[in-house]
């Protein structure tokens, strides 16, 4: 149908016009569907431009060949009624162009048909003839015709046949040609199919004047195949490998073969047969004749008698026939081993000897017989000691240069322990036995080796060769940490056996060179460097009386003590008038199983009254007071006990300050901590003199009023009358001055820098003083003596004079108790104290008669301890 297309497409072609110049419009007539590769026309390029190198289609649905032949690239579909494009012809080295324009246009007119018209006719046409047929290597004679092709159209017209393509004017050229005036096709020599099985060639058939009435034919010239080739194996040796011992129906390979001649015809149907065996013993090996397989015939493929079989394979065409191209190849097969030999000792029994102590010394060779194929894991050799090794004290080995078996010491023989050693030995394969056809099964083989033990002098042995010993950190120096002693293999004692410690090891111990006693010689501990995790491996010598020395290694272990005491790591606090508590935290350097949990305790029972300890974790606690303490430093001993009762006592320094936070209290402290330089120290020791001299006259002033006072006194009777109590003016205002009045006089308060005190106290011959104290407030009583002095004086307070007097301006806590109530005007002892200079009276007490003596007693547990003893004292007066 493909090659039918070209006559059905250009049945209507017509060149529009001969005359007119080839180089501006060809017209063809062509019908409205064209399918691809379809033949349009042919188109006379030489006339537009006989140096065109390069020809191009405008339209890439369309190409044209150097012969002008234009051919379709796809199936076109004429729409309209014409199309146009054009051919680009081009000179490359002389710059020229040149276009031809194509029309193509359809020709579909209706045809009516006359009635009379009532048969078609169909006549054959000559311009298709069926391919041509030429046999191969044929023999002639040449110029041979093969073919012709003839145009209907020459009945008419004249007509010239031309062609072209391989065979004609391409390679091979000129082993084909066409007569111009018959058509007639001819062959000039013989042709090998197997390098040109088929031609193609384009046929034209024109007129003289250059139409074309037919359409190009396209001419198949088929070479027909001669059995002119062998065939041939595709190797020229083929080898092959099966295990001995196969089953029959193994295949052992397949052999191949080519021919070079047409396929899938006798000329290459291919038979193959075995010619002959080497060597030819019974028939080993069968081969399937089509398709070259080679498989196992004889059940009884035995390495050892046969290791090779060489088969002689021919292989021929025509299905085997006699006539037939055959080739021989050659094929080898090699029989691999399987371990179906077991292997079997030379002798059954050995004998060797060797010296006690020896070690990684071989003692014996041991061979045996394998048949199978010698360095193959069928015959290698692996021997193994089943009996009389318990200890390992000897391995055996394969020598794989000789498959022998070397036996050998590992581990030292003794004499005194066994003076002979028995040993069973084995043998099989690496790889596993495999029982051959028609065989029975085989037994281990086995040998039997006696072993002779000598004896030799040895030097002293360690026992053990490594021995740990455990010393702890708190061990004096020369502490005997245990023993290490040797012993003579022969005597089996440490008689005459001395020890040393080599130099360049830790030395922390020492050994007796008689008794092999370790002691220490330094202070252990742990945190050495050259301690590693606590322990130092020793090695010690024991030498005998003949001089063999023996070696040992002595690990000592440092076990660690409690030697350390635990300690408060920060003392010194400021606490502020919120009362934080504080968290004491303290610390040991030994271990956390001797130093956890830790117990705190106050040592003093009077802070214990005022500060408490509460815990917070096994290394910390929580200081805080108890209630309202006053401000100012507290000196706090606090015991630290660890877990084994090893006990550290630390005194804590807290600075209980009116302060917010502890910067406020540190930032005044260190205000007043000044430098002073030396002109400073010397204006305050001038402003000391001078003080003391002021103080030395105020001195002698007072006492010349005083003794004239006395006098005075004693003329009137000895007695002062109480006169009104004037409180002070708006100008004396500050709460460190007390001011009090007698009859004739004021005793005026005396301010001091942190505290006053004023004593007031019964007695007659008495008088009033202002007693300045230290830290604290004390009630000195005046009764007759006091230094020689003479000090009267009567004064006579109610209860609610002094408290309406120091109350509201002061502030002062006032407690006093009456004698009796009925007793307007008992006497009493009052004793007013201030505390830290604030200005504040904060407490008072009256001694009282025994019925308010309870009531005095609850006031007292409020009063701070260190003014207790001083109110006790007044009451028990």
């Amino acid at each position: 149908m493909a090659r039918a297309a070209p006559r059905l497409v250009l049945l209507g072609l017509l060149v529009s016009s001969l005359c007119c110049d080839a180089c501006k419009k060809v017209t063809f007539h062509v019908p409205s569907v064209l399918e691809a590769d379809t033949l349009i026309g042919r188109v006379d390029l030489n006339e537009c431009l006989q140096s065109a190198e390069h020809i191009s289609s405008s339209d890439g649905s369309f190409k044209v060949l150097e012969d002008g032949s234009v051919y379709t690239t796809s199936a076109v579909s004429l729409s309209d009624d014409k199309r146009t494009f054009t051919i680009l012809l081009k000179d490359l080295q002389e710059h020229v162009e040149k276009k031809i324009l194509i029309d193509l246009e359809t020709d579909e007119k209706k045809k009516t048909r006359h009635a009379r018209d009532t048969v078609l006719k169909r006549t054959k046409r000559r311009w298709g003839p069926i391919p041509s047929v030429m046999i191969e290597n044929s023999l002639g004679p040449f110029p041979l015709q093969i073919q012709q092709v003839q145009s209907d159209t020459a009945q008419n017209y004249t007509i010239y046949y031309s062609a072209s393509g391989p065979g004609i004017d391409q390679d091979p050229k000129g082993l084909f040609y066409i007569e111009r005036e018959t058509g007639n096709i001819f062959a000039t020599r013989a042709v090998d199919r197997e390098q040109y099985p088929s031609f193609q060639i384009i046929c034209f058939a024109s007129t003289p004047d250059g139409y074309s009435p037919e359409v190009p034919l396209v001419h198949t010239i088929r070479i027909e195949d001669d059995n002119d080739n062998a065939p041939y194996f595709t190797q020229d040796v083929f080898e092959f490998c099966v295990p001995e011992n196969s089953k029959p129906g193994v295949v052992v390979g397949t052999v191949t073969a080519e021919d070079r001649d047409e396929p899938y015809t006798l000329h290459t149907t291919l038979k193959y047969r075995i010619v002959s065996q080497a060597p030819s013993v019974t028939p080993a090996f069968s081969l399937h004749g089509d398709t070259g397989v080679i498989t196992v015939l004889s059940p009884q493929l035995d390495r050892e008698l046969v290791s090779t079989y060489t088969l002689l394979i021919e292989v021929r065409d025509m299905a085997g026939q006699p006539f037939g191209l055959c080739t021989t190849g050659t094929a080898i097969i090699k029989i691999e081993d399987t371990n179906d030999n077991a292997p079997t000792f030379k002798q059954l029994q050995y004998e060797t000897q060797v010296e006690e102590n020896r070690v990684n010394v071989d003692i014996l060779r041991i061979s045996v017989v394998d048949a199978d194929e010698f360095g193959a894991p069928g015959s290698t050799a692996v021997y193994e000691i089943i009996r009389g090794n318990d200890d390992h004290t000897f391995e055996i080995t394969t020598d794989r240069n000789t498959n022998e078996g070397i036996l050998c010491v590992v581990k030292g023989l003794d004499y005194e322990n066994a003076k002979q050693r028995i040993l069973v030995i084995a043998v099989n394969n690496e790889a596993p036995y495999m029982l051959a056809p028609h065989s029975q099964q085989v037994v281990q083989s086995t040998c039997t080796v006696t072993v002779n033990v000598l004896d030799i002098d040895e030097g002293p042995v360690f026992k053990p060769c490594f021995f740990r010993m455990d010393a702890s950190e708190c061990d004096d120096i020369g502490t005997n940490i245990g023993k290490y002693l040797a012993e003579d293999p022969e005597t089996g004692n440490s008689e005459g056996i001395c020890y040393k410690i080599p130099p360049g090891q830790c030395n922390w111990v020492n050994i007796d060179e008689k008794s092999g006693e370790v002691r220490t010689v330094r202070v252990l501990d742990r945190d050495l460097g050259e301690v590693k995790r606590g322990q130092c491996n020793i090695t010690v010598l024991a030498i005998d009386r003949n001089g063999k020395t023996g070696t040992g290694t002595l690990q000592v272990v440092i076990q660690p003590c409690n030697r350390n005491y635990p300690r408060i790591l920060t003392t010194d606090y400021i606490m502020c008038r919120d009362r934080k508590p504080i968290c004491l935290s303290a610390g040991d350097e030994d271990e956390t199983s001797y130093s956890m949990p830790l117990v705190y305790r106050m040592t003093d029972r009077s802070m214990g009254s005022m500060w408490k300890i509460t815990r917070h974790n096994e290394k910390s606690v929580y200081l805080s007071p108890r209630g309202d303490i006053p401000f100012g430093t507290y000196t706090i001993p606090v015991s630290v006990s660890d877990s084994s009762g090893r006990q550290g006592i630390s005194e804590i320094t807290v600075n209980y300050c009116d302060c917010v936070t502890p910067s406020d209290c540190g930032a005044a402290r260190s205000a007043g901590s000044v430098t002073l330089g030396v002109w400073a120290i010397l204006a305050m020791i001038l402003g000391s003199l001078l003080l003391l001299l002021i103080l030395i006259t105020i001195c002698g002033c007072c006492g010349a009023g005083v003794m004239h006072r006395q006098v005075t006194d004693d003329c009137a009777n000895h007695n002062l009358i109480i006169s009104n109590t004037e409180a002070p003016g708006e100008e004396v205002m500050d709460h460190n001055i007390i001011p009090l009045q007698t009859t004739d006089q004021v005793g005026c308060g005396i301010k001091t820098g942190d505290q006053q005190a004023f004593e007031m106290v019964k007695g007659r011959g008495h008088t009033l003083e202002s007693v300045r104290g230290g830290g604290h407030q004390t009630l000195g009583s005046v009764k007759e003596g006091g230094g020689g002095q003479t000090m009267v004086d009567t004064c006579r307070y109610s209860y609610s004079e002094w408290h309406n007097f120091t109350h509201p301006r002061l502030g002062e806590k006032v407690h006093l108790c009456r004698q009796d109530e009925e007793q307007k005007h008992s006497e009493d002892y009052l004793l007013s104290y201030n505390y830290e200079g604030k200005g504040s009276l904060a407490g008072s007490v009256g001694c009282c008669s025994d019925q308010h003596e309870e009531e005095a007693l609850d006031f007292l547990d409020q009063l701070e301890p260190k003014f207790r003893t001083l109110a006790e004292t007044c009451i028990k007066r």
